[in-house]
């Protein structure tokens, strides 16, 4: 059993290969030598300055070898960092960091026309937990006593001794994440070192991963997507090529120049890499495989990736650290394309009653629940909604809809929250989405469930048509009559150039049930 401890799991990579690249990110090319130093400075400064385990380090930064460092400095306090999207609104943003109790903050000065200093200067105030903030950038502006440079405090503590402290990785936090809010108010969600670090090594060694992998870092670092990418990637002695934010052809680029093997996303990320005009051009060799997860992945899109990247699919939430399970090389081809796998090792699941919480047996459909040592600490201030989630056998119940086989693979069929219930029939909105899907002219799809006083709630097809296709809704709707049962047939279908999306890559259900009923209600 290998430590849980990731900082200690870094110091073991850094003294077996030392020259070898960790970070790649921008004009910077970092060893793990040259990280060890950066990680040392900054945690004996943040020391220095007050920060002790169990204190909450905020870190809002894109993906940048910055954010790599501070989560490493993290982990050596024995503090928690609190990965930040940076395209938050000034109220998220305010609600995050009142609701996390951060001591500390590091931040860009500026990035993607936002004034950061300018922001947290309005915000400060309002913050009374929020001791210091550290910024990273070429400025040197402020006087103010509580605000540093990333630099300076790397540069101050580098020459100076740190005695790390210690502590149980097994209950100690490493990360308070924020789920992403599609169905309801983002909650903080607390992963020890253990959760995060064993749940990283089982889901590479699922994987296969290799000694040395080189690996694109495209998923923003503030979702548990991307904060496990740095996680799993730094315990398997991998170098890390940054993409601040996830732009297609840039995307390829650096697939291409810096011989990236291995490539982790969500489905619209590959999606949009294939739909990019230079895709059957580019010289992708060296690409071996990947994770691609987040949301749904239909069998036919998991195919057209694997002619240039063999990917597996893979299932988690934020709460799990996040892998639940995964196909792997060697699965049957149908499981390996219509399922997410069997669970990783050190992890159960079971598929439990919605109504009455019994179990089920295989191949019915019920509330998928995990144990394991991927399963959160709890919910950050909220023991009420903790002990909601979690059975007294330590299960946490997903919300997921699943059935599992006899063979143990996993099917997620939709979220428990998500069910659209017309007229008293159950229709998920997978059902309906894997259908249109196969519609030559559908580029994208999303059911929701609209109010409706007589049914309860209507199917709303939600559509963004292939560029250039002509299709209406009637022939949609014609279409699924030939797959669907009557009443899962969409009762409306409205077309869209884009969905809402989360910074996370996931559509926002509600904002569009929010749209489509004021439409309605107008009419």
């Amino acid at each position: 059993m290998f430590s849980s401890d990731l900082s200690a799991l870094f110091g073991e990579r850094v003294r077996a290969h030392p020259d070898r690249e960790l970070v790649i990110g921008g004009a910077q090319r970092l060893t793990y030598g040259q990280v060890a130093e950066q990680v040392s400075g900054l945690a004996t400064s943040l020391a220095g300055l007050g920060v002790r385990p169990g204190d909450r380090i905020g870190v809002d930064l894109p993906n940048w070898p910055e954010w790599v460092v501070s989560m490493l400095a993290t982990a050596r306090l024995g503090a928690t960092i609190v990965p930040i999207d940076p395209a938050l609104s000034f109220h998220e943003l305010k609600y995050q960091l009142r609701h996390s109790e951060v001591r500390a903050v590091v931040t860009a000065e500026t990035w993607a026309g936002t004034d950061y200093l300018e922001l947290y200067e309005e915000l400060l105030p309002d913050l009374p937990d929020l001791r210091f903030l550290v910024t990273v950038g070429p400025e040197d502006v402020w006087t103010d006593d509580r605000i540093f440079q990333f630099e300076d405090l790397v540069s101050r503590g580098r020459h100076r001794d740190f005695e790390a402290p210690s502590f149980d990785p097994d209950t100690a936090p490493l990360a308070l994440l924020y789920t992403s809010g599609t169905m309801g108010k983002p909650k903080g969600v607390l992963l020890s070192h253990r959760n995060l670090v064993q749940t990283a090594l089982r889901t590479g060694e699922s994987l296969g991963l290799r000694d040395a992998e080189r690996v694109l870092a495209a998923v923003p670092f503030f979702h548990v997507f991307g904060t496990s990418t740095v996680v799993t990637t730094v315990v398997h002695g991998g170098t890390l090529v940054l993409q601040e934010r996830f732009e297609p052809a840039a995307a390829l680029d650096l697939l291409e120049s810096e011989r990236v093997s291995v490539f982790h996303g969500v489905p619209t990320m590959f999606h949009l890499l294939m739909r990019e005009p230079s895709f059957e051009r580019r010289q992708l060799r060296a690409l071996r495989t990947g994770v691609v997860a987040g949301a749904p992945v239909t069998p036919e899109l998991v195919r057209r990736i694997r002619t240039w990247c063999d990917v597996e699919i893979a299932y988690g939430l934020t709460e799990t650290g996040p892998t639940v399970s995964m196909t792997r090389r060697g699965d049957p081809a149908d499981r390996r394309e219509q399922t997410v796998g069997q669970p990783i090792p050190g992890v159960d699941v079971k598929v439990v009653d919605v109504a009455t919480g019994t179990l089920h047996g295989p191949e019915a459909v019920g509330e998928l629940a995990v144990k394991g040592t991927n399963v959160m600490l709890g919910y950050h201030r909220m023991p009420g909604e903790t002990a909601r989630v979690l059975t007294p056998e330590g299960y946490f119940l997903t919300g997921d809809l699943a059935m599992i086989d006899e063979d143990g693979f996993v099917q997620v069929v939709g979220r428990r929250k998500e069910m659209i219930i017309r007229g008293g029939n159950n229709v998920t909105p997978r059902e309906v989405e894997d259908v249109l899907r196969t519609h030559p002219a559908v580029d994208d799809v999303c059911a929701v469930g609209v109010p409706n006083e007589l049914l309860g709630e209507l199917v709303c097809a939600c559509v963004v048509a292939v560029e250039g296709a002509i299709v209406t809704g009637d022939e949609l709707k014609e279409f699924c009559r030939d797959h669907l049962v009557d009443y899962k047939v969409p009762d409306l279908v409205r077309f869209f150039d884009a969905f809402p999306m989360t910074g996370s890559g996931k559509v926002k259900r509600r904002e569009l049930a929010r749209v489509v009923g004021l439409e309605l209600s107008a009419t």
